[in-house]
């Protein structure tokens, strides 16, 4: 297979590394566009008011191009640039921290893969839920044994599998769940904190309060050990309501 692989992580970092070489391994052709840079939480943010500068990394025998934006921008660039054809699968991870619930509207990793999605490319996204992770050589192996499995062209247009590892190593792991995201979202809070010249400033943090998560959704299931895996497709209108808002507007506002 021909892959494009990105994170949000930023091109040096450990998860896409781990896939890089596993992928490689497997025999597949992998192409990495992906940040210079950490941007994690960006969603899908394209850059439009400043330039895109390019950078090829060889290290160590690994090659890849780093973007100086967005997953988005990456993928983007990408097919505009780099394929002379569509690849047959984009992926994007490993990720720094699960993307479960509402995670996957904030996060640059679930994005890239749907910016792909959207222009009806096969995409995966992977996670995982420990924000510090020291080794993914063993996840990474299994990605690469998960998408010999799958019959992508069989996959609905427009879809991103989301898949999420727990922390417990893939050893451990209960199995894998297919299931829906949870829909409870985080409880923000700021940290009011001062700089060394004494100016405050403010630092976003907050959990998903597990109290009200439902059994069998993917934060439940991630807690308790499985790998899960969430196929989301990116159709928000809400079709129950046009119905009755086109009513209400036909009576109210003619």
């Amino acid at each position: 297979m021909v892959i494009l692989l990105t994170n949000d992580d930023g091109i040096q970092a450990l998860g896409l590394r781990a896939l890089y070489w596993a992928l490689k391994e497997m025999g597949h052709r992998v192409e990495v566009v992906a940040p210079l840079t950490e941007q994690s939480a960006v969603g899908h943010a394209i850059t439009i008011f400043s330039p895109l500068r390019v950078k090829v990394i060889k290290e160590n025998g690994f090659k890849g191009i780093g973007i100086s934006g967005t997953p988005v921008d990456c993928v983007k660039w990408a097919l505009s640039f780099h394929f002379n054809q569509k690849p047959d699968l984009i992926i994007s991870g490993i990720n720094n921290g699960a993307n479960v619930g509402i995670d996957v509207l904030y996060s640059g990793t679930v994005s890239a893969a749907t910016e792909g999605a959207l222009l009806e490319i096969p995409a995966l996204a992977v996670s995982i839920d420990d924000f510090r992770p020291t080794n993914l050589t063993e996840e990474a192996k299994w990605v690469s044994d998960f998408i010999s499995k799958i019959c992508w062209e069989n996959l609905n247009a427009r879809t991103v599998l989301n898949l999420n590892f727990p922390n417990c190593g893939i050893r451990k792991a209960r199995g894998i769940k297919v299931c829906p995201q949870t829909d409870v979202v985080y409880e923000d809070k700021y940290e009011k904190r001062k700089d060394p010249r004494g100016r405050e400033y403010y630092w976003l943090f907050g959990d998903i309060p597990m109290s009200r998560v439902k059994t069998g959704t993917d934060r439940d299931l991630l807690s308790k050990g499985y790998v899960t895996l969430t196929p989301l497709k990116f159709e928000l209108t809400d079709k129950e309501l046009i119905s009755n808002w086109s009513k209400w507007c036909k009576e109210v506002l003619t």
